[in-house]
């Protein structure tokens, strides 16, 4: 009897190579060839999933983006339907900072197809790569209303500039993040810009010791 086999599975076994190639030598050395050893299956299985390069890159990209946001996710998930929109949102950009070696890789992948739409254009072209850019926009400034909402000021902020300028300093908070020694500066700056966008933290009476656990630095 023929082994069945389940495609999707079968899919992210390919794109998980593909993450892996692109992490230790960028898009370029993304090929049908070094995909399909990474996976250790066939060149012709590789081309039977996705048949270019393009389309094995675009489901990689999106795969990368989904993983994100299943974390983040889970997380807000476990906070409940009351959470405080500043817990929700250092969550949401907690797991995008490479502090970890998994968001470390995504974060190199994520620059290599950014780097790629800007040099090459025709196999991943700028709408791709800045397709994850919006809705995480978005995101922020569904928090930053909730927020706002709790704690109004006068007069508000334009929330979609403010959601842009958070959006732009995670952008370049992540650059900063993929060398160790400055990683661990992240928490703090990304709380300090909590501070400026929306204001001093409330006193915490039951503070919580392990920051590496809250930061998700052991996660």
């Amino acid at each position: 009897m023929p082994k069945l086999v389940d495609h999707d599975v079968r899919r992210r076994e390919i794109t998980t190579a593909v993450r892996n190639v692109m992490a230790r030598g960028g898009l370029e050395a993304a090929t049908f060839q070094s995909v399909a050893a990474e996976a250790g299956i066939s060149v012709r299985l590789v081309q039977y999933y996705f048949g270019t390069k393009r389309e094995f890159l675009l489901a990689t990209h999106r795969a990368v983006l989904e993983d994100a946001a299943n974390r983040f996710g889970q997380r807000l998930a476990a906070l409940g339907a009351d959470a405080d929109p500043r817990d929700a949102l250092r969550i949401i950009l907690t797991e995008l900072i490479p502090l970890d070696e998994p968001r470390r890789q995504d974060t190199i992948v994520l620059d290599a197809f950014f780097a790629a739409a800007l040099t090459s254009g025709d196999s991943f072209a700028m709408t791709d790569a800045i397709g994850g850019f919006r809705p995480l926009v978005d995101v922020i400034a569904h928090y930053l209303r909730q927020f706002r909402r709790i704690a109004p000021t006068t007069p508000a902020p334009p929330i979609d500039l403010d959601a842009h300028l958070i959006a732009f300093t995670l952008v370049g908070l992540t650059q900063s993040a993929l060398d160790p020694t400055t990683a661990t500066s992240a928490p703090a700056l990304l709380e300090r810009l909590f501070d400026r966008m929306l204001g001093p933290a409330p006193e915490d009476p039951a503070p919580r010791t392990d920051e590496r656990v809250r930061w998700g630095l052991d996660v």
